[in-house]
């Protein structure tokens, strides 16, 4: 079956840096593009990217662009999220999706002095 498992959330100061890390299985890995969604506390999800597939180039919501960068490695079956210049309004828990119909469990993120 379908797994997707996020690991890399952690404290850290604004301005810092954090790699995020979604391990998949259990599908055609090479087929797919994979999403990486944000909620903080209170809000509705929210979309960060989506990983290059099929000649695509990755895509990120406005918040994010030339501070994220999404890449994929498919002989890892991994999809990571490169996080740069964080601010406080990053903190929350990120998500990799697969088409918005399976979903990680989750990593804690929290930008904070």
């Amino acid at each position: 079956q379908v797994q997707l498992v996020e690991s890399g959330g952690d404290l850290v100061q604004p301005g810092g840096s954090l790699r995020l890390t979604c391990a998949a299985s259990g599908f055609a890995f090479s087929n797919y593009a994979i999403s990486w969604y944000r909620q903080a506390p209170g809000q509705e999800h929210e979309l960060v990217g989506t990983s290059p597939s099929g000649g695509d180039i990755a895509n990120y919501d406005d918040s994010v662009k030339g501070r994220f960068t999404i890449s994929s490695d498919i002989a890892m079956k991994t999809v990571y999220l490169q996080m740069n210049s964080l601010k406080p309004e990053d903190t929350a828990a990120y998500y990799c999706t697969l088409h918005c119909h399976y979903w990680g469990q989750g990593t804690q993120v929290t930008v904070s002095s």
